[in-house]
């Protein structure tokens, strides 16, 4: 997105964006306002996209570096340049609600995640969408359907590569719920009733066998068959013209602070995934971590099934843009794509508040900031640069006698406090329950 396409922005769409990133998070549709640097990283990771996942390959990367470096919006670009090149994605943030430890509740939040070319966000979205193009081609002049191209599109799901016969059979019920006519004594109410029911055992969510048999649908969602109906949804995503799957596991590290059988699951869910990407085709896993993942002993070493898998991954002292280890902390921000950063940050915050930022905030100030960054050894932290310059700009906006007086190392302590806090209560243990 251009420098015009910033000024574009209305005031509360701007105000909305300065709150997302005070929480520490960029709202998606603005993610490449906030994309500076690391193009070596994102150059490879485009390349693997175009030409290897998308033509049938399946990988695992795990993306590190500590808090505060970054990691949670490097995922947010690969998401937003994987939607652009057509593939479905899903952005899991690993948490009590949906805990890595427990597979089928990692499955029903990439279901739940995914975004595509629809509208809104969920498998439902998905397949309303595709449904409602499908009924297109199948329903004939006189508003009647035709039952030869029905069979035929339904053979053809079920014998997708990859396809589970419950997931290829859910889908097939929902056409025939749509293009069917109302049975002698069938309500409406019921149609949509049964619609629903379909919606939410795509889902993962509770449904009773006794309620879906009559789609031919006989599991529902476990760990012992959610990797079968993840390769199913990478089938039908493909059959739906998508490029293939893309999954981002955002805050691994949590598992760092959790019991040791916590631990141990999620370990082995973590192994379980990296199992299907070389039995899956057009799937590509990412998985945030920090490095304590690597390097503490209740890290992936505590468990050797996953260990004896990765142990390499931090073995190599050279940077390889290609490995499997994307080393944010170890490729920090220059201090030039800072600044850059800084001044976008700068023209959004004076579109949201409606005042002359550039008269009170000038580039020698961001400079300053990032100078203070470097003298203190944490230039590497993005969310503090952040969080410091949204600080200034707030005082900024409300008068010049609070910038005159400001003292940038103090300003620093203050934001590093705030954001060790954060810190502390982000890593605290979260799911032993």
């Amino acid at each position: 997105m251009t420098p015009q396409q910033i000024d574009q922005l209305k005031p509360f769409e701007a105000r909305a964006i300065i709150e997302e990133l005070r929480k520490g998070s960029v709202p998606v549709d603005y993610v490449p306002f906030f994309t500076v640097g690391r193009e070596n990283w994102l150059t490879l990771i485009e390349d693997d996209l175009d030409k290897y996942i998308a033509e049938g390959g399946a990988k695992v990367r795990f993306l590190s570096g500590d808090y505060g470096d970054g990691k949670t919006h490097f995922m947010s670009v690969i998401r937003h340049m994987a939607l652009q090149k057509g593939f479905a994605v899903s952005f899991v943030v690993l948490t009590r609600e949906v805990p890595i430890h427990k597979f089928e509740a990692v499955y029903q939040a990439i279901v739940k995640q995914l975004r595509g070319r629809f509208d809104g966000v969920g498998i439902h979205n998905l397949l309303d969408d595709y449904v409602s193009e499908a009924v297109k081609g199948l329903v004939l002049e006189d508003g009647s359907s035709s039952p030869e191209k029905l069979a035929d599109i339904s053979n053809k799901i079920r014998s997708l590569p990859g396809m589970d016969i419950n997931f290829a059979n859910g889908v097939i019920a929902l056409l025939n719920n749509r293009l069917q006519p109302l049975a002698e004594g069938e309500a409406q109410e019921e149609r949509d009733h049964a619609r629903d029911i379909l919606y939410l055992w795509f889902e993962g969510g509770k449904v009773a066998k006794k309620e879906i048999k009559p789609f031919h649908i006989f599991e529902v969602v476990n760990k012992a068959n959610s990797k079968n109906f993840l390769n199913a949804l990478i089938a039908f995503l493909r059959f739906a013209k998508y490029q293939g799957l893309i999954l981002l596991m955002d805050e691994l590290e949590t598992v760092v602070s959790q019991g040791k059988s916590i631990r141990s699951a999620a370990y082995e869910n973590v192994r379980l995934l990296i199992d299907n990407t070389e039995q899956a085709g057009f799937l590509h896993i990412f998985f945030s971590i920090i490095p304590d993942i690597l390097e503490s002993e209740k890290g992936f070493k505590s468990y050797d099934a996953l260990w004896s898998r990765v142990r390499s991954i931090g073995e190599n002292k050279r940077l390889n843009y290609r490995g499997v280890l994307i080393d944010l902390h170890r490729t920090p921000l220059k201090t030039g794509e800072l600044t850059a950063l800084g001044k976008t940050l700068r023209t959004i915050h004076g579109i949201a508040y409606r005042w002359d930022t550039e008269e009170r905030i000038p580039d020698s100030l961001l400079e300053d900031i990032c100078k203070n960054q470097k003298k203190m050894g944490v230039l590497s932290e993005v969310r503090l640069f952040v969080k410091q310059v949204i600080s200034i700009l707030d005082m900024g906006e409300q008068g010049n006698d609070a910038i005159e007086k400001l003292d940038l190392t103090a300003q620093m302590v203050q934001s590093q406090d705030e954001m060790e806090k954060e810190k502390i209560e982000h890593l605290q243990p979260k799911w032993d329950s």
